[in-house]
């Protein structure tokens, strides 16, 4: 009878393990969206978000701050017949936003590191949902085309809550289907080590420092599948990343940790 029990306990563990992991997590199939704007493998980007946008930047897509652009801003860019992207933190607090007072303090963690900023608790959809839908209805209210959110990997940081592998799978499940219900497309923010299992929900990835930190190859699931891939570097200078962005046919920039108007891209090196 002693050998019986041990295997069910070890059935429960793995079980338990799975679910934990994402592996065992019940999916949610992906929200189609007919009419999104879906960017191309090769497509030109600025990424700016602070200070006043500089228009003259020769970029097809401009990744801008959602709360803080206005419709005439998106506007004038459609008219430059360029894309807009709305950058959102879905997956952290900011101080200073309007709407912070809409945050309950028990959806408050541990701080990321920059001043005013806590990771939320995502296992609480029903207190963060209708906070990010509004925010996502902001975006399209003002025009963009898709939506970058922010700071989607909580679980694979100190947030100050025991989130899992499944819990951050079920929130980013939840924001790509909020997206394309609203006919905004969405993009991957880092979140390298879900890319697998969130590649047919989203349609584009942004990505930090990969380069870097030699994990580019991860996201070639995004490549092979016709989505864009759009990378950042702040230390690297381009001519040490832009041959091997040009190789996996990233769309690669360099940038200032202020993401200001500086921007030295690998296709002006061409």
């Amino acid at each position: 009878m002693v050998k019986p029990l041990a295997n069910l306990l070890l059935a429960v563990c793995v079980s338990f393990a799975l679910a934990g992991s994402g592996q065992g997590a019940q999916v949610e199939e992906p929200v189609p969206c007919p009419g999104c704007w879906l960017p191309a493998p090769a497509t030109t980007w600025q990424w700016q978000l602070q200070g006043r946008i500089d228009l003259t930047v020769p970029a097809r897509v401009y990744d801008v701050d959602g709360l803080d652009s206005s419709a005439a801003l998106v506007a004038k860019l459609h008219r430059g017949g360029r894309r807009a992207i709305c950058y959102l933190n879905a997956g952290a607090y900011e101080s200073w936003r309007a709407d912070r007072r809409a945050f309950p303090a028990s959806l408050l963690g541990r701080p990321l590191g920059w001043p005013g900023e806590r990771w939320l608790d995502i296992r609480r959809l029903d207190r963060l949902a209708p906070i990010m839908q509004a925010r996502l209805e902001l975006c399209r209210a003002r025009g963009f085309d898709a939506v970058e959110p922010d700071n989607v990997d909580g679980y694979a940081n100190r947030s100050g809550f025991p989130l899992t592998y499944a819990d951050q799978l079920r929130y980013n499940r939840w924001l790509a289907a909020a997206a394309h219900r609203l006919g905004l497309s969405i993009g991957l923010k880092n979140d390298l080590e879900q890319v697998d299992d969130l590649l047919a929900y989203f349609d584009f990835a942004v990505v930090e420092q990969c380069f870097e930190y030699r994990e580019c190859g991860r996201l070639l699931p995004f490549v092979r599948a016709g989505k864009a891939v759009f990378a950042v570097e702040y230390s690297l200078s381009t001519a040490v990343f832009c041959p091997e962005a040009r190789r996996l046919r990233f769309n690669a920039i360099q940038k200032q940790l202020s993401l200001g108007a500086y921007r030295r891209a690998c296709e002006a090196l061409r």
